[in-house]
């Protein structure tokens, strides 16, 4: 396996690490194309021009992202509702970037700037107080999952 390859692709990938490609994280996912072993529709954060760019890289034909692995949505970052968080800790342990802070029996906050809109948080929420938002200085739109 190349490293060049495997840098190219991971670049080219979204960074969200919600492991909707069928591996833990962007990176095992590039390698896992530069060995030949993954398609490059595998991404739905990275959608249709998402898997056309790998599709250039890897020198096969382009075709759209797999629409059963989900959908592409615009950029959102987590928001915990302050009054609704009893502090379990279950988000903090399922962010895959380390996104969310606190501690237990305490209101957690999530750290914009590092959260990918994975979504991974929200099930493992007990008490349903996670929003996705779109990021500061994106338009308000608010979506709860």
């Amino acid at each position: 396996m190349k490293l060049e390859l495997v840098e190219r692709l991971d670049r080219l990938l979204p960074q969200t690490q919600c492991g909707q490609c069928g591996y833990d994280g962007c990176r095992p996912y590039a390698e896992a194309m530069a060995r030949g072993e993954a398609g490059i529709d595998q991404c739905p954060p990275g959608g249709d021009d998402g898997a056309s760019a790998l599709a250039a890289v890897v020198g096969v034909p382009a075709r759209p992202y797999d629409r059963a692995r989900g959908e592409c949505k615009p950029a959102m970052v987590a928001e915990i509702i302050e009054r609704e968080c009893i502090g379990c800790t279950k988000c903090i342990t399922a962010c895959p970037v380390d996104a969310i802070i606190g501690g237990p029996k305490l209101m957690h906050v999530v750290i914009d700037a590092l959260c990918t809109g994975c979504e991974l948080c929200i099930p493992p929420c007990p008490v349903d107080c996670i929003v996705m938002v779109a990021p500061a200085g994106e338009p308000a739109v608010s979506a709860k999952t």
